[in-house]
């Protein structure tokens, strides 16, 4: 599958905010289904020199279509400089097709070869085992449990803390 990877733009909020309300993504992300594309641009225009964020975008039949989004949010303060945390959606048509590796080697090159940041922090739903395997394999280690730490169709959902070292 041929996919690029770049920058978010301001223009890419209508198809980021589909794929934060589809079945298949929204359970495994802080999403909910009334959330708007104003939700969506609000994000983009609030994003500071600490927020890396970049899309995979896809062209099909003549049309570009942003199908997996990853960002890197580095931390302000003088005392947590060296840490990030990071986020990430694919859309579920394109999940395990290499998108999400993409995006996350993408930040993580910038956070180890240009940020040179030593922790890299997310969360992830106990119950993600794909994206589990996927972090684990880009060396990511459980560090522990947020216990019933999000909301998943009705009920209280645990998430691991995972985090990578560049030391």
């Amino acid at each position: 599958m041929d996919f690029i990877i770049r920058p978010v733009k301001f223009e890419d909020a209508e198809d980021i905010n589909e794929m934060r309300r589809m079945d298949g993504v929204r359970e495994t992300i802080l999403s909910i289904t009334s959330e708007r594309i104003a939700d969506t641009e609000d994000f983009i225009k609030r994003l500071g020199p600490n927020d890396h964020v970049f899309v995979a975008e896809v062209t099909e039949n003549g049309v570009k279509k942003v199908v997996g989004i990853v960002g890197l949010h580095v931390n302000s303060s003088p005392r947590l400089r060296h840490s990030a945390k990071v986020g990430i959606m694919v859309h579920r048509d394109y999940q395990g097709k290499g998108i999400g590796r993409a995006l996350l080697n993408t930040v993580l090159d910038l956070a180890d070869n240009w940020l040179k940041l030593v922790r890299v922090e997310l969360t992830v739903l106990v119950d993600n085992e794909k994206a589990i395997k996927l972090y684990e394999s880009l060396g990511f280690k459980i560090e522990g449990i947020k216990k019933y730490a999000v909301i998943k169709n009705g009920k209280y959902a645990d998430e691991y803390i995972m985090a990578r070292y560049n030391l």
